[in-house]
């Protein structure tokens, strides 16, 4: 019998937030946090200017030239300065870029591609970039405020509060600098990328809705309508819970989810299932659905795993022959897994507020979240003991956690995996090693 996760407003409080196809967009582009920085300064210099013309006249006024002599000395000594900035703000840049591509390219080649969008992502990379760029442009524009003329008394402005705000700008420059090199460093390293997904995959976990419902809360009969995909063809990242549940509400049906949140889906498919009536109108369905170029946490289950399991095969690859990496990966695996041992899986009950059920959203079931972490893995752990100890230590551990209806793919895996090694030919006493649970693989 399948499990249900149900969800009701009256007892679990919010929904979901609807993924934002323009936050994202933003997010996975590197363009809009320097231009956003470079317009901002540009504003800002434009007020120090006008401060500083302000002061200017001021003293002018008050006939304070001695001051004014004095803060043109000062300039002469700070356009120095402000020309040195310039030019190792291109140097910084170049060197930021630098190692931006070779962290990707690293990343990409020995872990797996899915995890360049930590790279790509990162807030610390695009502020680093963002206040690096400002700072070469506030370095030209302050230099434009010099006046060639030295005498106070006909001195129109003196770049005084600009030439502090490029001093203030240099140290924030620095100050990200070793913080991008420190986070990029640690993105580098395997053990933390490993521990970014895998608290990815658990912030999607816990969004799951509590279960107030049983299985007899979906009896849906047949389907009476089919509404179809209609825009570009794409990965599925996210359907608005919330407008779906108040259309289904509005026209007094229920709605069931066809694909599972990543799935590829191409126009034409049908994505949702009409049960109780006829098919809403495709004006109130709008926006409901979102499809992108790739997959993201939002709502998906299965991806985190899905990294797990690409960087352990990746690690256990002849051209890489790294089964300590592929251990890392499968300690997440089975720490992910235990968390959702008890958790009702493989379909979504989204409520209205008068407890009716209103949407039916698919969710992976435990059997192919076992799948997922395990199969492929095993299939490459054949020949490396330490892979083969730690998978075996991980199905008994998680034998111990999940209920009796949930013990047979666990089963099913770790008899596959002795056979496996059974069959692979070493010396008796080599197969008796590579089968004995070792949740270090081999200390």
């Amino acid at each position: 019998m399948s499990d249900w996760m149900v969800t009701q407003s009256s007892t679990t409080g919010r929904r979901p937030r609807a993924l934002s196809p323009l936050r994202e967009h933003l997010r996975d582009t590197f363009w809009f946090a320097p231009t956003a920085a470079m317009v901002s300064v540009f504003v800002v210099w434009a007020g120090a200017q006008a401060l500083d013309t302000a002061i200017v006249e001021a003293l002018q006024d008050e006939r304070d030239y001695d001051t004014l002599d004095e803060l043109l000395r000062f300039a002469d000594d700070a356009k120095a300065v402000v020309s040195a900035v310039g030019s190792a703000m291109m140097t910084f840049i170049g060197v930021v870029f630098s190692i931006s591509l070779v962290a990707v390219q690293m990343a990409s080649g020995q872990f797996t591609p899915r995890v360049v969008r930590l790279f790509v992502r990162s807030r610390i990379t695009k502020a680093t970039f963002a206040v690096f760029l400002a700072t070469f442009v506030l370095t030209l524009l302050v230099l434009t405020s010099f006046d060639s003329v030295d005498d106070p008394r006909a001195v129109t402005t003196v770049p005084l509060v600009q030439s502090v705000l490029t001093l203030c700008m240099v140290a924030l420059s620095l100050l990200l600098f070793v913080l991008y090199v420190n986070t990029t460093l640690r993105l580098m390293r395997i053990s933390h990328v490993i521990a970014r997904i895998a608290t990815e995959s658990f912030r999607v976990a816990a969004s799951m809705p509590v279960p107030t419902g049983g299985p007899d809360a979906a009896r849906l009969g047949s389907a009476t309508a089919w509404v179809p995909h209609e825009g570009r063809a794409g990965v599925l990242r996210d359907v608005h819970i919330a407008r779906l549940v108040r259309v289904a509400r509005k026209h007094g049906v229920v709605l069931r989810l066809i694909p599972r949140i990543g799935d590829f889906v191409v126009p034409g498919t049908p994505v949702l299932a009409v049960h109780g009536g006829p098919a809403p109108a495709r004006r109130a369905l709008r926006y409901t659905i979102s499809v992108g170029v790739e997959r993201t946490y939002h709502q998906d289950l299965g991806f985190g795993l899905r990294q797990l399991s690409d960087i352990a095969l990746r690690a256990l690859s002849p051209a890489i022959n790294d089964p300590t990496t592929a251990v890392q990966a499968l300690d997440r695996i089975v720490q992910f897994l235990a968390a959702l041992s008890r958790r009702p899986l493989d379909a979504a009950l989204h409520r209205d507020r008068g407890g009716a059920v209103r949407l039916v959203q698919p969710v992976p079931g435990w059997t192919e979240l076992v799948d997922l972490g395990f199969t492929e893995v095993r299939g490459c752990a054949i020949g490396s003991p330490q892979v083969s100890r730690r998978m075996l230590a991980g199905l008994d551990d998680l034998l111990l956690l999940v209920p009796p209806e949930r013990r047979e793919p666990l089963l099913r895996h770790r008899e596959l995996l002795r056979q496996a090694v059974d069959r692979s030919g070493p010396a008796p006493a080599d197969r008796a090693f590579a089968l004995r649970p070792d949740r270090q693989g081999i200390g």
